[in-house]
């Protein structure tokens, strides 16, 4: 079973470096277990098999697990034109339709896109095609990834830019 749960982490890992090469690494996404599919022409397909601790008190898949689905799956879909450019997430808007269990997948598509704004759309569905969550989101398309990201980290620990 460990090496099944191995297997299928270095699997998702390696399906991100399609994305933006050997350099991506998201620490969050990998941890998830988010196998990105498909990434090309305005859309993107995440699959994700949660995990027992992925769920919430009632059993099924907890909506912080797929509100992170629905967020990768829209900035992936933005950033699919334009594989080395980074974005963030500038808003989201969720809603839950049914309850979400089993293998599951993101299906996100870049609806309309700007110089510096990708705006964007997912839904999850489940393993019989149900619709289970729905988002919209808008993004910022970042200038420089190498050197944004560095900002960002920065920005966070509280450093100098200078």
């Amino acid at each position: 079973m460990a090496n099944e749960a191995q297997a299928a982490a270095e699997k998702a890992a390696a399906s991100w470096r399609t994305l933006g090469g050997e350099g991506l690494h998201i620490p969050f996404v990998t941890h998830m277990g988010f196998a990105l599919e498909q990434c090309a022409n305005g859309h993107s397909e995440i699959s994700y098999a949660p995990l027992p601790e992925h769920q919430n008190s009632l059993g099924v898949t907890h909506g912080g697990a797929l509100m992170t689905l629905l967020d990768v799956s829209m900035a992936t879909a933005a950033r699919s034109d334009t594989p080395g450019q980074g974005v963030v997430t500038i808003e989201m808007k969720t809603s839950f339709m049914q309850a979400a269990s089993g293998p599951l997948v993101a299906r996100g598509q870049l609806l309309h896109r700007t110089a510096t704004l990708a705006f964007t759309q997912s839904t999850i569905y489940d393993a019989r095609g149900r619709a289970c969550a729905m988002a919209v989101g808008t993004f910022k398309y970042l200038k420089e990834v190498s050197r944004s990201a560095t900002l960002l980290q920065r920005s966070a620990t509280g450093t100098s830019t200078e």
